[in-house]
């Protein structure tokens, strides 16, 4: 099968044998698609080369062999969000999700266009870690393992004043006032997820539970083997002055 000028985001490359790369792209008709492009690399610069970095918006041809797709041609369909610092890692954090947890050959438009949503975010600015909660919500939304947001596992609407633990199978779970605090520091308040139900930013003390139990959701789906920018991200804030503080909620976007 041909792909003719498919639009597509690129996720991932790496070198391939001496000259060629492997690129991950979350494409708009075929989902994330496993591209080989061959001769890419080498002495000289190849022109295909400045179009296959991460985040890149690109239109492509290629022919599918198998599970990988052989690059024929691909050019930029715009300039890529130049970012630094933690939207550099919120960036890198995005792209390794999706990579994950999106499977291979399967159509979903909805993820597509979140992505390019949360890719625009990035580039004007907008607040990291509500951006990054935005698209974990509609990744999940988009792979059917999402929740209602407004009401629990139960039916029962969500009590703003409650917190609340996520159940990866069965969806949010109201804490008892009675647990300990290791499971009241996984469960966000039943503000936060009314807010990201409206799709309204929670307010700043909310911000960081909901993103401790977004992750227990997304660990359970990748499995035992977790995502190399929660290692970073991780190492980072313990190599920075004041745990603790709001500035250090904001660098690790994804635990």
């Amino acid at each position: 099968m041909r792909l003719s000028a498919e639009p597509g985001f690129v996720l991932h490359a790496r070198p391939w044998r001496e000259t060629s790369l492997l690129v991950e792209v979350l494409s708009a008709g075929h989902g994330r698609v496993g591209l080989l492009a061959r001769g890419v690399q080498g002495a000289k610069r190849h022109p295909l080369r400045a179009a296959l970095q991460p985040l890149q918006f690109i239109r492509f041809d290629a022919l599918w062999r198998g599970e990988l797709a052989r690059l024929v041609a691909a050019e930029a369909v715009d300039v890529a969000p130049r970012l630094a610092g933690e939207a550099s890692l919120g960036a890198f954090y995005l792209n390794e999700l999706t990579l994950r947890l999106a499977p291979r050959q399967v159509q979903q438009p909805e993820l597509f266009v979140a992505y390019a949503t949360a890719r625009e975010r990035l580039r004007a600015g907008d607040a990291l870690a509500w951006t990054l909660r935005r698209y974990e919500r509609d990744l999940l939304d988009a792979l059917g393992v999402g929740f209602e947001w407004h009401c629990d596992g139960d039916g029962a609407p969500i009590d703003p004043a409650a917190r609340y633990r996520l159940d990866p199978e069965h969806g949010p779970r109201r804490l008892l006032m009675d647990r300990g605090q290791a499971d009241r520091s996984e469960a966000a308040t039943g503000r936060a997820l009314l807010a990201l139900a409206a799709d309204r930013e929670p307010e700043a003390e909310d911000m960081a539970a909901l993103r401790r139990a977004m992750r227990a959701v997304l660990a359970h789906h990748l499995g035992p083997r977790g995502l190399k920018s929660w290692e970073m991200l991780g190492s980072l804030a313990r190599l920075m002055p004041g745990a603790g503080s709001p500035s250090q909620e904001t660098v690790q976007p994804g635990g």
